[in-house]
């Protein structure tokens, strides 16, 4: 007689996490930071460290809705672009059109939503390539930048400005209690929730999604959407934290979410991936920058050790999942 299948246990659910790409990618985490922790005393203080999550926070914010994207199997590369486009967008209208601050807020913020949701619509409608057409919008929402500033800044907010950008709260970065808010409800959602399961979905099959009844045109349109709308909020805080507006904000920070969220496990492929592993990815990324540039290397130097733990973790990660394949 063949026995009923053994419920896990909480040591089954233990070792299932440590063997994870977020428990592998967590544990290189910890790794790093002890070694960088060696080679310099003012890496691992409470100031520096707080800093960094100052500095992570517009990366962090884009990056949660790129990982639902990626899921899905699309991409974007124009959020760089929206960021510095929103931050314009927020200056110009302020300074330029005589818009009362607050209302250059919100303005910039839903240029930027209006961006995404036009990458939205011509990928769902028109069917172009989520690459291709991010590609393009790359160069023209930073061309719309660069001609509405026209090589201008703008700078001299009132002090109210500064608060989410500079300001604290409990001793902790106002902007850094934003995002562990978003990356908790947004976990909560892509875990939780029908739009989350219909995500994975759509990355692991778009055409059974379709055949299956999910509305999958209004889900890619919704997080393209998201896409640009975070963005946005990114350009806003930027400007808060800088104090200025220019047309280059944001540039190649695309190059910074997309190697946060596949570090954190997202597979370039979709199907998989967690807005956790995403979180870890993001912080992974800042203190490795920060620790080395403290440790006295260059930038490029830099730049191959980072691509170097990206290499490995993506290594780790389709082990992992082989693993499971054949489980």
């Amino acid at each position: 007689m063949q026995s009923a299948p053994r419920n896990p246990t909480r040591v089954d659910k233990l070792r299932h996490y440590l063997i994870s790409q977020e428990g592998v990618l967590f544990f290189i985490m910890l790794v790093s930071v002890l070694l960088l922790a060696t080679r310099t005393d003012k890496f691992l203080t409470v100031d520096n460290l707080l800093q960094q999550g100052r500095f992570m926070t517009e990366v962090g914010l884009i990056a949660i809705p790129m990982t639902y994207i990626i899921i899905t199997g699309g991409i974007d590369l124009s959020v760089g672009s929206i960021m510095g486009l929103a931050a314009i967008v927020l200056g110009w209208s302020w300074q330029t059109l005589g818009f009362p601050l607050e209302l250059a807020i919100i303005t910039g913020v839903l240029s930027g939503t209006l961006a995404g949701f036009v990458n939205g619509l011509f990928i769902v409608r028109v069917g172009v390539p989520p690459l291709i057409m991010t590609l393009a919008t790359l160069a023209l929402f930073r061309g719309l930048a660069e001609g509405i500033s026209q090589a201008r800044s703008a700078r001299g907010y009132p002090e109210w400005f500064y608060q989410l950008g500079q300001g604290e709260l409990l001793g902790i970065p106002t902007q850094l209690w934003l995002l562990i808010v978003t990356v908790a409800v947004f976990g909560i959602v892509l875990a939780r929730t029908q739009l989350g399961r219909a995500l994975y979905a759509i990355g692991n099959n778009e055409t059974g999604a379709r055949f299956s009844g999910l509305t999958v045109n209004r889900y890619l349109l919704l997080i393209y959407t998201f896409s640009g709308f975070m963005a946005g909020v990114a350009g806003y805080i930027f400007v808060s934290r800088v104090s200025t507006t220019r047309s280059d904000m944001g540039a190649g920070i695309e190059l910074d979410v997309i190697a946060a969220v596949v570090l954190g496990g997202t597979s370039i492929f979709g199907g998989t991936g967690s807005i956790l592993g995403t979180t870890i990815g993001v912080v992974l990324i800042q203190l490795l920058k920060n620790g080395l540039t403290l440790s006295g290397l260059t930038s490029d130097a830099t730049i191959v050790v980072i691509g170097s733990v990206l290499i490995f973790a993506i290594l780790v990660n389709n082990f992992i999942l082989s693993r499971r394949g054949n489980s």
